[in-house]
């Protein structure tokens, strides 16, 4: 019994842990917060410079002109490149919006006749000429009349699946199907090589 009543007298006298920021200033107010200093915490600085570099003022109007054009003709160049890569930011109204990008894809993953038009065009116009013989002339007729059923009939294939397509994916669409259909239409007269935004799926790709 002694040495129980004796270790608890030793437990009791035992003080209570007192954390580092009550010891500097128990006299604190209530909800104050330590500094990093005061807790320890060392803040690592800075190595690297962060000073802005600020370009030197043009010293006359040529110097500025100059400074000027050198400017846009690098804001051309990225709109270029972001509009043949197809970036919404750069797009004209006419490309812009998921039913026009569908509508280019629909077009370029396919082989359509309106790129051999005008190819095709050049030669009958050379062929029909009066100095070329007869049958090359009748030919050339017959090249010109293949050529424009082919435009035809593969208008309207284009038309028909962009309308069926456009209406599967955004049934909500504001855009009217005539204006994409033509739009489709006009990409699809163009060389492959000269269409902007450039190609995103390749011939025969599932779109």
């Amino acid at each position: 019994m002694p040495s129980l009543f004796r270790r608890k007298t030793e437990d009791d006298a035992t003080p209570a842990p007192v954390s580092p920021v009550e010891e500097v200033n128990p006299a604190r107010p209530k909800g104050y917060t330590p500094s990093k200093k005061e807790l320890g915490v060392v803040t690592p600085k800075r190595t690297t410079n962060q000073r802005r570099v600020v370009e030197p003022a043009p010293q006359n109007r040529r110097e500025a002109y100059k400074k000027m054009r050198e400017r846009q003709k690098i804001e051309r160049a990225e709109a270029s490149a972001g509009m043949r890569a197809g970036d919404e930011r750069y797009l004209l109204a006419r490309d812009r919006g998921p039913e026009r990008a569908l509508v280019r894809n629909i077009v370029d993953s396919r082989r359509t006749v309106g790129t051999y038009f005008f190819g095709g065009a050049i030669i009958v116009l050379i062929g029909s000429s009066t100095r070329m013989p007869t049958f090359i002339q009748a030919a050339a007729n017959i090249l010109w009349a293949l050529l424009a059923i082919g435009v035809i009939v593969d208008s309207i294939l284009i038309s028909r699946k962009v309308r069926r397509l456009v209406r599967e994916r955004f049934p909500k669409t504001t855009q009217r199907m005539g204006s994409l259909s033509l739009y489709g239409l006009m990409r699809g007269l163009t060389f492959r090589r000269m269409r902007v935004p450039k190609p995103a799926v390749k011939i025969g790709d599932q779109i």
